[in-house]
């Protein structure tokens, strides 16, 4: 009963709320009519129906839908691809699972250890499919850490090797060790699994096998010890009260008796984890993630199993683990006479997403140009990569990020589709899907474009428009044309914003796919906040009068677009020195495409004037090795990048077509 009232009281809702988005504005409806109407556009986006509209979830569906709805009842041609409004393509949305997984290890004096799933080990989620086969190394943590003069692939030659890495890092129990840096006190970014596996990748191996490290199992084992003594003091005290309880309350007695019983249990439990030794449990499949896959298989194998093969070689891990700590010296090694071979079965797990387009043809001598208008519409779902509030399973909501901007977009549409003219120019307005796994929607309809990208003058995009605080706007591309700058100056004083103009014209939004394709762009941004890809991104704390304000300005800056006879004049702008956003990495320069699904590092494109620029580096070029050292993948990129600086001189290998070229590229200075 209370589920059939929820369906029915949501119809109800939805149903009022189409009609409150989509009634027409009058000449004359008060601002707050208008604002009401934004935030109520927002409140279903961002409600817990639509599941944090997570790339592969039935609540992005249900947004789509409703941005059709939305699109076609202000006015806009929603059957301009292939009949309909949506442009559906397919993307890797996780893994699974799937068969055969097998591991074998063949040893000295003709030993034999066939391993069994998930009892003996377990293939990790984030790590490649594929047959296996090589000698067996041991490589302690797996790190590569010249800076602190710790090296363990230095002295030791893993092409074509199966490798066993310990996980974390040495010296976990010394605040004050080298590895002590990280944010966990005793455990340093060096710990990441993902960089041990670029490590272990570009040196050559051909399958890494994971396991725990003796320190944490031993830290776990002396918490369970603690756990036992604290059972036996709420055993004590429950004892003790069961005793002063006067048996003639019987309801006292009950409680009491029902108290000491759990204690009983309680401390029968945590005995048992005492007796079964140092934890030793394997990873669960998606750990680490499954959405960016390695290159080679990744696997966990439990301690037992890597003692078996130490012990021929006189030591095990523990002992390992010592020596390293005491004198912080690799203690890698090929473990004579074994080998390894397997297979891992990862099955990708797809999902057909869709681009919401609506058009508003123009009408005049610049009708066949078109401008883009554009937002994100997806949101991180409950979290997982894509949360900064790690381990949480909370529904993200994304109010500001991007509900704010979808409803903006919608505004603007039924304003354009209102007025009693048409635009000189086209109006093609696209709600971009998987924007947060990285600008897929945008990047897919650039390179399957409705209308020629020749004839698309300009694209202007909003994410994040929701949080308009002290009057801040910020619009990066201001450098990408030249009219932008004097338009924006005039119109932010017109609509009382202060201004922050970014010339840039890459960014983390959808504008880039774009630029990346020499259009002159824009995107509107209020600025970011403490709930940013966190379960607090709410409706309630959306500014609404702000979003409209936006709107007020961005419509103008539409229609400027669409009517100048002359077209914006693409700039290629050079990235902008301020922020040191990569860290201590050097920049190189380029821009990724997170569309392809190839070994090595592909890219979208490169920024203006960069190294990657004057080197020769070009869009649909993959990086497969830097310094020959071999490049699976983003990741692998950017911890390549990191042990050089400003000023090196490195050798990036790229595939192009069916080229293989190695080019020059000398790094400038973080950016």
């Amino acid at each position: 009963m209370r589920r059939q009232c929820a369906l029915t009281c949501g119809l109800i809702w939805m149903a009022l709320l189409v009609t409150a988005v989509v009634v027409p504005l009058q000449a004359d409806e008060p601002a707050t009519a208008l604002e009401s109407r934004l935030l109520d556009g927002v409140k279903y986006l961002a409600s817990d129906d639509l599941e944090g509209r997570g790339v592969g979830t039935d609540g992005l569906d249900k947004a789509a839908e409703f941005i059709r709805e939305q699109f076609e009842q202000a006015g806009l041609d929603v059957h301009a691809v292939n009949g309909g409004a949506f442009q559906t393509f397919e993307m890797t949305i996780g893994s699974k699972l799937s068969s055969p997984n097998t591991l074998v290890f063949n040893g000295p004096y003709d030993a034999t250890l066939t391993l069994e799933i998930p009892k003996d080990f377990t293939p990790l989620s984030f790590g490649g499919s594929g047959k296996f086969s090589g000698e067996l190394a041991f490589v302690g943590y797996g790190i590569e850490a010249d800076d602190k003069g710790y090296n363990e692939f230095t002295d030791i030659d893993v092409q074509g090797k199966v490798v066993i890495i310990m996980r974390r890092n040495p010296q976990q129990g010394n605040p004050h060790g080298k590895f002590s840096d990280g944010p966990h006190g005793g455990v340093s970014r060096h710990a990441a699994l993902r960089t041990k596996a670029a490590n272990a990748y570009g040196a050559g191996a051909t399958a890494v096998l994971f396991v725990n490290d003796p320190y944490s199992g031993q830290v776990d084992l002396d918490s369970a010890k603690k756990r036992v003594a604290k059972a036996k003091e709420k055993l004590i005290k429950a004892a003790i009260a069961f005793e002063e309880v006067d048996l003639q309350q019987a309801e006292a007695l009950t409680t009491a008796r029902q108290k000491l019983s759990t204690a009983v249990k309680t401390l029968a439990e945590r005995k048992a984890d005492v007796v079964a030794g140092m934890p030793d449990d394997l990873m669960k499949y998606g750990y680490g993630g499954n959405t960016e896959q390695h290159a080679i298989p990744l696997m966990q194998i439990t301690r037992a199993v890597c003692d078996q093969i130490l012990k021929t070689s006189g030591t095990d891990l523990a002992t390992l683990e010592k020596e390293i700590d005491k004198d912080l010296k690799p203690r890698s090694q090929v473990l004579d006479g074994w080998r390894a071979s397997g297979e891992v079965s990862i099955e990708r797990v797809k999902a057909e997403v869709k681009n919401i387009i609506g058009v508003l043809e123009g009408e005049g001598p610049l009708a066949n140009e078109t401008v883009v208008i554009g937002a994100h519409y997806d949101h991180v779902g409950r979290g997982g990569e894509g949360s900064l509030s790690p381990g949480s399973n909370e529904i993200h909501n994304g109010a500001d990020d991007n509900a704010s901007g979808t409803v903006a977009l919608i505004e603007l549409a039924r304003r354009f589709a209102a007025r009693d003219e048409k635009p000189p120019r086209r109006l093609v307005f696209i709600a971009f899907t998987a924007e947060e796994l990285g600008l897929l929607g945008s990047a897919h309809y650039v390179k399957e474009p409705i209308f020629p990208l020749d004839n698309t003058v300009a694209m202007i995009n909003m994410d994040m428009v929701g949080r308009l605080k002290n009057d801040k706007l910020t619009i990066f591309g201001t450098g990408t044309a030249p009219r932008w700058n004097g338009l924006l100056d005039e119109l932010g004083k017109e609509y009382g914003f202060t201004v922050t103009k970014k010339p840039e014209g890459f960014g983390p939004s959808d504008q880039s796919s774009f630029y990346g394709k020499k259009i002159p762009v824009l995107h509107f941004f209020t600025g970011t906040h403490s709930d940013y890809h966190r379960p607090g991104d709410d409706w309630d704390k959306i500014n609404s009068v702000g979003i409209r304000r936006v709107v007020d300005m961005m419509e103008r800056t539409v229609m400027d677009t669409a009517k100048t006879v002359d077209r914006p004049k693409y700039v290629a702008v050079k990235s902008s020195n301020s922020g040191n956003r990569g860290g201590n990495r050097p920049y190189f320069g380029s821009i990724p495409d997170f569309g392809q699904e190839t070994p090595g590092y592909p890219l979208m494109g490169v920024s203006p004037d960069s190294p990657a620029d004057k080197a020769g580096l070009k869009s649909g070029d993959v990086i497969v090795a830097i310094d020959k050292k071999k490049i699976g993948n983003l990741s692998d990129f950017d911890l390549a990048l990191r042990k050089y600086k400003a000023g090196d001189t490195i050798a990036v290998t790229v595939l192009r077509g069916k080229d293989k070229k190695t080019l020059e590229v000398t790094l400038d200075k973080p950016r």
